[in-house]
C-alpha cells in the first residue's frame, strides 16, 4: 500500500503538513526543555534557601539542647534527638536530614503539616549526596524525586531539599497542551493547505484540460485547422504554470503546422497520382488505338507504317514522362548528384544555341560576363535546368518574343536568369509555377503540350545543388532566377 499520495496536490499538502508537524514538534520540544530547565533553576534557588534555614535550625538545636524533666529526659521526656521536628516555616514536602553529633535522621513535611520520618534507605541515599555546594537530584522511596543540597555544619552534614513533583506536574500539563496544539495545528494545516493548494493548482488543471481536449481530436487524417489554445492569462512566463501553458501553446502550433503540412502532402500525392495517370492515359490510349487499327482490314504497308510511327511517337512521349517522374523521385529520395567544376558560361551558350536551332520564331539573346563563371555541380542536370527554362519560354510565349539568358557571379553565389518579354504569368499561376503538373493559363499557348513537369524539375535539381529558384512575372517582363552557392 502506497503511503505517498499520487497527485501533485496531495504530495504538496502532505509535504506542507509534514513540515508544520515537524516545526511544531521542534517548538514543543524546545519549549518543554526550556520550561523544565527554568522551573528546575527556580526550584534549585528555593533549595538553597531551604538548606540555609535547615542548617541554622540544626546548629541552633546543637547549641541549645532542650530542657530536661525531673526524670532526666529533655523536653519533658519527649526528646526525639535528630528525629525532632525541624523546618519551621518550610513549605509542604520540604526534606531535612542531619548526620552528626545529634545522630542520623530526618523527615519530610507532609500536607497536614506533620513530619514523616525518612527510611533507612532514604537516609543512606541522602548521606551519599556530596557537600560540593551544588544541587543534586535524588530518588527517595515513598517520596519520589527530590532536588537536594548537602552542607557541612558544626551540627554535622545537613541535607535539605524540595520535591520535583510540582515541576513534573507542570511540564506534564505543558506537554499535554503542546500535543493537543500540535494535533490541532496539523489538522488546520491539512485543511487550509488542501484548499490553498487546490486553488493554486487550478490554472494547471485548466492547462491539463486543454491538453486533454486536443488529445481527443481526430488527428489521424484530414485537415486539422486551428486547435484550442491555453488562455492568455495562463501563459505568463513569470510563473511556472505560465511557462507550461506557453510551452503547450508553442507545441500545439508546431503540431498544427506539421499536421497541415502532412495534409498538404497527402493532397499533393493524390493530385500527383491523378495527374500522372492522366498524362500516361493519353499516350497509352493512342498506342492501343493505333495497334487495333493496324490489325483491321487488309494489310496495308503505308497504313501500318503510319500507325507504327504514331505508336513510336507516343511511346517516346510516355518514356520522357516516365524518365522525368523517375528523376523527380530520385531527387526527392536525396540521391547524390555528381560534383565537378561546371563552366556555366559555356553551358548557357550551348543551351541558347540549341534553342535557336529548334525555334526560329523567337529572338534568343545572351548576356554573359567576360570571365567564365564556374560552379561545382552536376553538368548534365544543370544543362537540363537551362534547357527546361528556355523550353518553358519557347512554349508559353508567342512568336517574336525576345528571350535572354544571362549568367553572372555574385559574392558567394552564381546567378542564372532567363528573361522574356511575353505576356507573363498570372499571380495565381506564379504562386504554383514550380509545382508538379502545373499548367500555363490560356494566355501562354503550348506548341507541343508539355506534361507540366519542366519547372518542377528545375526546382528539384536546384534544391539538390543547395540553391533556390524563383520567378518574377508581370506583362512584358518575366524572369526566372536560379541562385547556386559557390
Amino acid at each position: 500500500m502506497r503511503l505517498v499520495p499520487q497527485s501533485l496536490s496531495g504530495r504538496l499538502v502532505a509535504t506542507a503538513v509534514a513540515l508544520v508537524a515537524l516545526v511544531s514538534v521542534l517548538i514543543a520540544a524546545l519549549t518543554f526543555v526550556a520550561m523544565r530547565s527554568y522551573l528546575t533553576r527556580q526550584l534549585d534557588g528555593q533549595v538553597s534557601g531551604t538548606i540555609t534555614r535547615a542548617a541554622g535550625e540544626w546548629e541552633h538545636r546543637l547549641s541549645s539542647p532542650p530542657p530536661t524533666t525531673p526524670d532526666g529526659d529533655g523536653d519533658g521526656g519527649h526528646d526525639e534527638g535528630p528525629r525532632a521536628r525541624f523546618g519551621a516555616g518550610q513549605g509542604i514536602g520540604t526534606l531535612s536530614a542531619v548526620y552528626g553529633p545529634l545522630g542520623n535522621g530526618g523527615s519530610v513535611l507532609t500536607n497536614d503539616s506533620e513530619r514523616r520520618q525518612l527510611s533507612t534507605t532514604a537516609l543512606h541515599r541522602l548521606h551519599a549526596v556530596p557537600t560540593d555546594g551544588s544541587v543534586h537530584e535524588v530518588s527517595l522511596p515513598a517520596f519520589g524525586s527530590y532536588r537536594v543540597r548537602a552542607v557541612d555544619t558544626p551540627a554535622g552534614i545537613v541535607v535539605a531539599g524540595l520535591p520535583t513533583r510540582p515541576i513534573d506536574e507542570t511540564v506534564a500539563s505543558l506537554l499535554g497542551y503542546e500535543a493537543l496544539l500540535v494535533l490541532v495545528g496539523v489538522g488546520v494545516a491539512a485543511g487550509v493547505g488542501s484548499l490553498l493548494v487546490r486553488r493554486q493548482l487550478q490554472p494547471l488543471r485548466k492547462v491539463a484540460a486543454t491538453a486533454h481536449e486536443v488529445a481527443a481530436l481526430p488527428l489521424e487524417s484530414g485537415e486539422i485547422g486551428e486547435t484550442v489554445r491555453v488562455p492568455e492569462d495562463l501563459t505568463d512566463p513569470r510563473t511556472e504554470v505560465g511557462q507550461v501553458g506557453s510551452a503547450l501553446n508553442t507545441l500545439l502550433a508546431h503540431v498544427e503546422s506539421a499536421l497541415d503540412a502532412r495534409h498538404r502532402s497527402e493532397l499533393q500525392v493524390r493530385q500527383f497520382v491523378a495527374d500522372a495517370s492522366h498524362e500516361l492515359r493519353t499516350p497509352l490510349s493512342t498506342i492501343q488505338g493505333y495497334a487495333e487499327l493496324s490489325r483491321r482490314g487488309e494489310p496495308d504497308a503505308v497504313r501500318l507504317e503510319a500507325a507504327m510511327g504514331k505508336v513510336e511517337s507516343e511511346a517516346q512521349r510516355m518514356t520522357g514522362l516516365v524518365e522525368d517522374l523517375l528523376l523527380l523521385a530520385r531527387l526527392d529520395a536525396g540521391r547524390p548528384l555528381e560534383r565537378a567544376d561546371v563552366d556555366l558560361t559555356k553551358l548557357t551558350l550551348e543551351a541558347v544555341d540549341d534553342a535557336r536551332v529548334v525555334d526560329h520564331d523567337h529572338r534568343w539573346l545572351l548576356d554573359l560576363p567576360d570571365e567564365p563563371v564556374v560552379v561545382r555541380g552536376d553538368e548534365q542536370r544543370l544543362h537540363q535546368v537551362l534547357t527546361n527554362l528556355l523550353n518553358n519560354a519557347r512554349r508559353h510565349t508567342p512568336a517574336g518574343t525576345t528571350v535572354t539568358a544571362a549568367t553572372r557571379a555574385e559574392p558567394g553565389a552564381v546567378v542564372l536568369t532567363v528573361h522574356d518579354d511575353g505576356p507573363g504569368l498570372s499571380p495565381e499561376l506564379a504562386a504554383h509555377a514550380f509545382e508538379r503538373f502545373s499548367r500555363g493559363d490560356s494566355s501562354r499557348t503550348r506548341a507541343s503540350g508539355g506534361a507540366g513537369l519542366g519547372l518542377s524539375l528545375v526546382e528539384a535539381i536546384t534544391s539538390a545543388h543547395g540553391g533556390t529558384v524563383s520567378v518574377d512575372s508581370r506583362p512584358g517582363d518575366t524572369t526566372f532566377t536560379v541562385r547556386l552557392p559557390l
